[in-house]
């Protein structure tokens, strides 16, 4: 379901001159066709196969109510879609009773999937599957650390918080959006540290990471489910290491 809906993205993607509006009442916050057509095939099944559940997603909001809730971000990464670039994703997650219990990300450009159900990880792509897997790294001196843009960090603090994570990890790279927290979970890279997060961004993402190893909170150590800070490690003590740098 998520990858034929992501797929159908594929439509508007590169396919010249793209109808983009913009959410945001100050900056710029874009939306396109593409976004609103995923989320509407994936809430149509969704409806279709498991009626009592409810459904939130970043395009049409809230339905429905219950103990399970299904969380959609059509198209992570809207701002790389308009773009051209390659890195974003559909993300789909489930909670129960609050708690995310299963994700899905998937990368239609470069065909590849990121799962996790009931604390397992799968990685899967044109060549094959294979486990998730976190790396080893515990260190942040030897640590690459992943984040969509420094903007993400607004108030003198943040900006000091993650300039401190900036200098301790051996590399940093920038751009990536949820694709950041599957290469968390593949292991090719070690760490995470974003801001301004809202639940569809992080919800499907957390048992990914979970189900490879790594460890994801927020910047207090709490779950990163409300949206806001999120910060994925590889191991506990990368994690441990770079909530001691934040705070």
């Amino acid at each position: 379901m998520v990858q034929e809906a992501s797929r159908a993205s594929l439509r508007w993607f590169r396919q010249g001159e793209l109808a983009v509006q913009n959410k945001a009442g100050a900056g710029f916050d874009p939306v396109t066709d593409a976004d609103r057509s995923v989320e509407r095939e994936i809430r149509a099944s969704l409806t279709k196969w498991f009626p009592d559940h409810a459904i939130l997603g970043e395009e049409d909001g809230e339905t429905g109510d219950g103990p399970c809730r299904w969380v959609i971000d059509p198209i992570d990464g809207t701002r790389a879609f308009v773009s051209g670039q390659p890195m974003w994703g559909t993300l789909l997650g489930l909670q129960v009773e609050g708690q995310p219990v299963a994700g899905w990300l998937h990368v239609p450009v470069v065909g590849e999937t990121y799962v996790a159900v009931g604390g397992q990880g799968q990685f899967h792509d044109r060549e094959g599957s294979r486990s998730l897997c976190t790396s080893d790294v515990t260190n942040l001196a030897d640590a690459t650390m992943l984040c969509t843009h420094p903007s993400m960090f607004v108030t003198e603090d943040e900006v000091a918080a993650f300039a401190r994570v900036t200098e301790a990890c051996r590399l940093t790279r920038f751009s990536g959006d949820c694709v950041n927290y599957g290469l968390v979970a593949t292991g090719d890279a070690d760490l995470v540290v974003e801001n301004q997060l809202q639940p569809y961004d992080i919800i499907p993402l957390v048992p990914i990471i979970e189900a490879a190893g790594g460890v994801i909170t927020d910047r207090a150590g709490g779950p990163p489910t409300n949206g806001g800070w999120a910060i994925a490690a590889a191991t506990p003590e990368l994690h441990a290491a770079t909530l001691n740098l934040l705070n």
